[in-house]
């Protein structure tokens, strides 16, 4: 399968990149898009045909669940069964954070394919912000399950180049967005008498979480009912371990992932945000990583963040990074 990237530059390219996605989704094919947070291999929420696509392209296991992406508000009854006891909560985190970087994990009706949902009786859900998606999204004008673009485990992509080095062959189109915003996937909450229980931490943090309510985080995880509950997640093909006080391993070729500041002795170093801001550090992340990874490495050596705010999310991605170290 050829593998068609097209820009968003101009109106013209954009207006033909959102023809021609709605095209392939139509069609029962899944297609890549950007959001604000990574990008997103998109098919047809309610098609399970289309759905297993997605599936096969990522090499993902089916008992992983996928999140569903509104085109409008609307949707959100019709996909769901909220109880009344939930409903101003739900409506608060709506109002405040849609569209955004929020996933809610809500009580599922029939009409969502149980692919989707890995045959749970909850569904993941979030409207995007990104301009790109959502043109798409709208004109299309039905739901659109779209993990990330990449290889079940690997990396998440945040450029249209990630995702061809992961994808191409295996779908039609790229729609090339641009960088994405967040560089770390959304905030999952599950929502449920009344209470917020973080399934992942994402851009919108516990502290702006807590504004809502008492927040919970997850216990022994036996099954995913969200994505990105795994162990082992995020992770490059080069071992990577985590080190509060970096050290290159003699003898092999170390990489750096820091935080703030270098160290000397290691081959390759990634700055992740010379000035100390988790939101900076955050967006380069994952292509920090990526570029580690690429670059016939040994190990790659990472550095903690503070894991405060939106350091909780990367914290989080690097141990499921480091897995096999920890």
């Amino acid at each position: 399968m050829n593998t068609l990237l097209l820009s968003t530059q101009t109106p013209e390219l954009l207006a033909r990149a959102v023809s021609d996605a709605s095209r392939f989704l139509g069609a029962g094919e899944p297609v890549a898009l950007p959001t604000e947070t990574v990008y997103g291999l998109a098919a047809d929420a309610m098609h399970p045909s289309a759905v297993l696509k997605i599936f096969e392209a990522k090499e993902r296991p089916f008992f992983d669940p996928l999140i569903v992406h509104l085109p409008g508000i609307d949707w959100l009854e019709r996909l769901t069964r909220v109880p009344a006891a939930d409903a101003a909560l739900v409506r608060g985190l709506t109002d405040c954070f849609w569209p955004g970087p929020l996933t809610l994990v809500l009580p599922r009706r029939d009409v969502i394919p149980d692919v989707v949902a890995s045959g749970l009786p909850t569904v993941a859900l979030r409207m995007s912000a990104h301009p790109v998606f959502r043109a798409v999204v709208s004109a299309y004008g039905r739901p659109l399950a779209a993990p990330s673009a990449n290889r079940f485990g690997r990396i998440s992509p945040t450029a249209a180049a990630h995702v061809m080095s992961e994808l191409e062959g295996r779908i039609p189109l790229v729609v090339d967005g641009g960088a994405t915003a967040h560089g770390v996937e959304s905030t999952i909450v599950a929502v449920a008498g009344g209470r917020l229980e973080i399934l992942r931490n994402g851009p919108v943090t516990r502290e702006e979480l807590e504004a809502f309510g008492e927040v919970t985080a997850p216990g022994v995880i036996a099954q995913p009912v969200a994505p990105g509950q795994l162990k082992s997640h995020y992770a490059p093909r080069t071992p990577l371990r985590l080190e509060s006080a970096p050290c290159a391993v003699p003898g092999k070729r170390c990489g750096l992932l820091a935080w703030k500041n270098g160290v000397d002795g290691f081959e390759k170093i990634e700055v992740l945000s010379p000035t100390g801001d988790l939101r900076e550090a955050a967006t380069h992340l994952f292509a920090a990583m990526r570029r580690l990874d690429e670059a016939g490495l040994e190990l790659i050596v990472a550095e903690p963040v503070p894991e405060v705010g939106l350091g909780a999310a990367i914290m989080d991605r690097l141990r499921k990074a480091a897995h096999d170290f920890l």
